[in-house]
């Protein structure tokens, strides 16, 4: 079995990931290319498609939101993320458990006696009247009936799991700032989400292995699990082996594959690219290595914004007084110094409205 040793296995994350070179694909089908984009900090996301496509508009993202043709909403990991008004109408069902599971795991003490089809049925009421509310505002509508649960474990257990709801614009609007109001998908797609198969197959979860792969692949199970935050993929993995390709990394773990997805020469240049918060190329796996050092994972769940240099996280980045300010994590060289500088002012001019291009770098470490 063929061995994809680490700098392999970025150059083809880089490239499934619309980083090795800016794609000229339309937002729309971006965010369903990558299954999606991480999205509890509301601008990141503008900031990740940046990134990836060539003469993106921060208006034609926000249109899709007010238009309805993507949604932010709780899916995988229970996390928020941007997706395709078709993803999640296909993938919500699927994803009902572990969101329960989830939301249990952080509030199972305080929800100790707390009926779940009662509070989901008590929220439903709440919001048949077809206006969106904010968790506190749903929580306390319901917590009659539950004084002891308190409201933010009611709250994140109707919005985040019983129910399918989204956030409303203008949350999540180009440089907008505002509260997340929820409604129901049903009120605001007009449309039931997808049920289960009832044959007790799992197309759904199929379609998921086949997704994931095309954007993040080669991976193993346990990365494709990391992402998705399913337990039950084994199913729809063995039932699409033979038509996947396996590899193993240089731990001997065995990584799955889509037979005619992009696997580039290791020797690929990588251009420095500036990543989000929270950005899938680095928070889809369960084995980050081949995009982040073990000593900087940390970085990946603590919300820093990264800058990658051939590839890696070489630095992370802020803004401060209009100018993009970059920490390296090792030393530059003088070629990364001007790639970075180049990079970095021209998200400075994206972030500002070309009002302004400017990029201070940190002393390297050491």
């Amino acid at each position: 079995m063929t061995v994809l040793d680490t700098r392999a296995l970025n150059r083809a994350t880089l490239a499934r990931q619309l980083l090795l070179e800016r794609a000229g694909l339309p937002a729309l089908d971006a965010v369903a290319h990558l299954c999606g984009l991480q999205a509890q900090e509301p601008q990141e996301p503008f900031l990740g498609l940046w990134s990836r496509l060539r003469a993106f508009d921060p208006a034609e993202l926000s249109d899709l939101l007010t238009g309805r043709r993507v949604v932010r909403t709780h899916l995988m990991r229970r996390t928020v993320h941007l997706v395709t008004t078709d993803d999640v109408m296909a993938w919500r069902a699927r994803h009902d458990g572990m969101l329960r599971r989830r939301v249990l795991g952080v509030y199972r003490r305080e929800l100790d006696g707390v009926d779940p089809e009662e509070l989901a049925t008590a929220g439903r009421e709440v919001l048949a009247d077809g206006e969106p509310r904010s968790m506190p505002d749903l929580a306390r509508a319901v917590a009659g009936r539950w004084p002891a649960a308190g409201p933010r474990p009611l709250g994140e257990m109707l919005v985040a799991a019983l129910l399918p709801t989204v956030q409303l614009p203008p949350r999540g609007l180009w440089r907008t700032r505002a509260g997340a109001r929820y409604a129901l998908i049903s009120s605001w797609l007009g449309r039931e989400i997808d049920p289960p198969a009832p044959d007790g197959s799992d197309p759904v979860g199929q379609a998921l292995v086949r997704r994931y792969l095309t954007a993040y692949g080669p991976a193993a199970s346990t990365d494709l699990r990391a992402w998705c935050g399913l337990a039950g993929l084994p199913g729809a993995v063995s039932a699409l082996r033979e038509e996947l390709v396996a590899f193993r990394d240089e731990r001997g773990r065995e990584l799955l594959d889509l037979p005619d997805a992009p696997r580039p020469d290791p020797d690929t240049p990588a251009p420095v690219r500036f990543l989000p918060a929270f950005d899938n190329a680095i928070l889809g796996y369960h084995d980050r290595g081949r995009i982040i050092d073990d000593a900087h994972r940390h970085l990946s769940v603590a919300g820093e914004r990264v800058v990658l240099v051939d590839g890696r996280v070489a630095a992370t980045w802020t803004v401060e007084a209009d100018t993009v300010l970059v920490t390296p994590l090792r030393r530059f060289s003088r070629t990364d110094r001007t790639s970075v500088t180049e990079e970095g002012r021209a998200m400075d001019s994206f972030l500002s409205g070309d009002e302004s291009d400017r990029v201070r770098i940190e002393a390297s470490p050491g």
